[in-house]
């Protein structure tokens, strides 16, 4: 569609990938007639994480002011026109530090004042803005023969647009939440957690939501004072003595903390281009392999920036650079290891020195994003069982404030990592709370009671089944995921032996089913033909996880939204690369939704 006749965009979802989108929509001169813009929440632009739905004052980001994406406004010029009495080290826009980390709800407020600046913009150039707060959209459907949809929103109201961008953000689903007392689905919103608790807790997981579901209820059972030399301290209510915490966590590991990072930590240099994994696509069977994608994103810029520990990695494999470092911290007690590597981040903010691997794993993540479409089945088995394990630790980025808060209940023997194998189970207790099943490193079977239990292992991938709106499914213009065998005994072995989301296709071949919707290099949704359905974007990041390994935080919004803004604008327009892998993925789709 040629954009001058462009006449709406629809985008369902407000928070900062919708904000991301309206930015790249005005860079890329879009110019449509309307657009739409609802969000079922009452704010725009903060989105769950940056708003009361997922913090409280105690809550930061794990971003700091030079890491934020470019909007209208810097972050600085934002806090000298609304300088902030909430938030001491914030309250002064000339001498606040920018390499600290920005307290979640101070970052919800500047985003929005970004999202209403970027709505004035595009008015400014013509465009009509319905900005729709408070409104719930129950169902999209395609308009019959035609390349339009219709919005249908909880008021019965119907709206058409060419485009739609779906932004629907985190999703968490309650289970047993309201049903069983004590028991928590997620921490969010924080706000639900009302109560002293004089007795053990256990939180499942050790990611950065953990984190934030500690912070919120230990501030119920006492408090965090700072001492004279500038330590935390922990005191506990005179009603909660009996209260503990105990962190549950398959590895077995607490995140990695933030350290300095240089300004060339990402470099498009090291990333593959479209046009890059096409043409290495055409000279290796239709697939980018993982390992090319390893020595050219992450051991490249490894050699480049700290030859010595290249000269370390240079023969190691994946599986083996991955099991060296895991190895490593597999050795150490958990608690132990959180100090030493406090010690490490703090020399590295100290001296402004980064620590090359760690910054380069989190970039290779970054960039793995785009060439991960056109893995191989094996390949993508390959990244979640040896390397992921280790990035999800790494670019976790804890805050040091959020370190020394952990340590202050650690050093009062308020908080324990208990590590369980992956057949670990919770089952809900009929009158409160749950009841934790797993084995000892031993070996010992153990059932133990907590009055308290909240689910804690961050957002989970949402699959097809999950998609909210009914009209879209019954359509079939939209898919599960994807990726073909590149090896067909391999895959033929694996689907006989009944190995999980391995599946075979009406073409003879197999593929691997991936968590989320299918898409393309644009984040146009893929139909169950495999064809993109080019109306039609997927930015919802718990939809599009199994197609993009490192699938969360406003970097990661600022690039879709960009590719998404040059489809829109048909400015670089997706390229056509017909191959049979392709070809075969259709066929699986047509056949197994």
């Amino acid at each position: 569609m040629n954009n001058q006749i462009l006449n709406s965009i629809a985008i369902i979802g407000g928070g900062p990938a919708a904000l991301m989108i309206l930015k790249h929509i005005l860079k890329q001169s879009v110019q449509p007639k309307n657009i739409y813009i609802f969000e079922k929440n009452e704010r725009f632009g903060a989105g769950m994480p940056y708003g009361k739905l997922g913090s409280l004052k105690e809550h930061v980001a794990n971003v700091s002011a030079n890491e934020l994406p470019e909007l209208v406004d810097t972050f600085k010029q934002y806090l000298k026109e609304n300088p902030s009495s909430d938030f001491k080290d914030f309250s002064d826009s000339e001498n606040f530090n920018p390499y600290q980390v920005i307290p979640r709800l101070l970052l919800g407020d500047y985003l929005e004042n970004q999202f209403k600046q970027y709505i004035k913009l595009a008015q400014k150039e013509g465009i009509k803005v319905f900005a729709k707060n408070k409104t719930m959209v129950t169902d999209i459907s395609k308009l019959e023969g035609k390349d339009q949809f219709k919005i249908t929103t909880h008021q019965s109201e119907k709206i058409i647009a060419d485009k739609v961008i779906i932004c629907t953000g985190h999703v968490w689903p309650k289970m047993q939440e309201e049903k069983i007392k004590g028991w928590f689905d997620s921490p969010y919103p924080p706000s639900k957690f009302k109560e002293t608790s004089n007795f053990p807790v256990a939180i499942r997981g050790t990611s950065l939501t953990a984190i934030d579901a500690v912070k919120t209820i230990a501030r119920l059972n006492g408090k965090f004072i700072e001492t004279d030399n500038g330590h935390i301290k922990y005191h506990l209510n005179k009603n909660s003595e009996n209260f503990k915490i105990h962190m549950f966590s398959t590895g077995g590991f607490l995140p990695a903390l933030r350290f300095h990072s240089e300004d060339d930590a990402y470099s498009s240099e090291w990333t593959m281009s479209l046009q890059e994994i096409y043409d290495y696509k055409k000279k290796n069977g239709g697939f980018v392999d993982l390992d090319y994608v390893f020595e050219i994103n992450f051991k490249l810029p490894i050699k480049q920036k700290d030859p010595e520990f290249y000269n370390l990695i240079k023969k190691f494999s994946l599986e083996e650079f991955a099991e060296k470092m895991l190895g490593f911290r597999e050795k150490s007690d958990s608690f132990d290891l959180f100090k030493a590597e406090y010690r490490e981040a703090e020399k590295s903010i100290e001296k402004r020195q980064s620590i090359t691997w760690k910054e380069k794993l989190a970039a290779f993540s970054y960039s793995m994003n785009y060439p991960a479409k056109h893995f191989s089945a094996e390949d993508m088995l390959r990244l979640k069982s040896a390397l992921m394990p280790l990035i999800s630790v790494i670019i976790a980025s804890l805050p040091q404030s959020s370190y020394r808060e952990i340590m202050a209940l650690h050093d009062t023997g308020l908080i324990e990592l208990i590590q369980v194998n992956k057949d670990s189970s919770v089952e809900p207790h009929p009158e409160s709370g749950g009841i934790y099943c797993y084995k000892t490193e031993d070996g010992k079977d153990m059932k133990s009671y907590y009055k308290m239990y909240i689910d804690a292992i961050g957002q989970q991938q949402m699959n097809l089944k999950d998609f909210p709106f009914e009209g879209l499914k019954d359509e079939n213009v939209i898919s599960s995921a994807y990726l073909a065998f590149k090896d067909y005994q391999k895959g033929k072995e694996m689907f006989e032996n009944h190995t999980e989301n391995v599946v075979e296709g009406h073409n003879n071949n197999y593929y691997l089913k991936v968590p989320g919707l299918g898409i393309n290099d644009y984040f146009q949704a893929l139909n169950v033909y495999g064809e993109a359905t080019e109306n039609l974007f997927i930015m919802a990041v718990p939809f599009i996880g199994g197609l993009n390994p490192d699938y969360s935080g406003l970097d990661f919004c600022d690039t879709a939204a960009e590719k998404i803004a040059k489809a829109l604008s048909n400015c670089n327009a997706p390229v056509i690369d017909i191959n049979p892998v392709e070809e075969q993925q259709g066929n699986i789709q047509a056949n197994i939704i």
